[in-house]
């Protein structure tokens, strides 16, 4: 799969990925992103990036990154990952892919329901599988 950035600088070539679309709530992906963060995998070692990303470190154990030029969001990468997790909007052989998971959906704004039967995980849920994501502050804010 090809995909770019809205002006070009940044193209990416994704030659194998994970077999999921999923979508993230929680504060910082919904601050990222105006809504949900939509994000697939790809192991790093069938990624190739061209043009000059600007990085963003969002978390103490993640960075987001963007064309410095446009702004279109391209990747969230956490630290200790053999992959990234992209924008599935920048690739036109997404449109089909199917949501399979939602991340702290008990957190999503009432006008954007997703629709479906896939799995949806609530911030507990997924801070007690994942303890190194939770957020700061015990009401979730950042």
């Amino acid at each position: 799969m090809k995909g770019a950035c809205l002006c070009g600088a940044v193209r990416v070539e994704v030659t194998e990925r994970e077999d999921w679309v999923s979508a993230c709530h929680c504060d910082l992906c919904r601050i990222w992103s105006g809504s949900a963060f939509w994000g697939f995998a790809a192991p790093d070692a069938a990624v190739t990036v061209t043009g000059t990303p600007a990085r963003y470190r969002s978390s103490s154990f993640a960075e987001r990154a963007f064309c410095g030029t446009c702004g279109t969001h391209l990747w969230l990468r956490d630290d200790d990952a053999d992959h990234y997790e992209f924008c599935p909007g920048l690739f036109e052989d997404l449109r089909d892919a199917p949501l399979t998971r939602e991340v702290y959906a008990d957190r999503a704004f009432a006008c954007v329901p997703l629709e479906g039967t896939h799995p949806r995980v609530s911030r507990q849920e997924y801070e007690r599988d994942f303890p190194h994501v939770q957020m700061e502050g015990s009401d979730g804010q950042i």
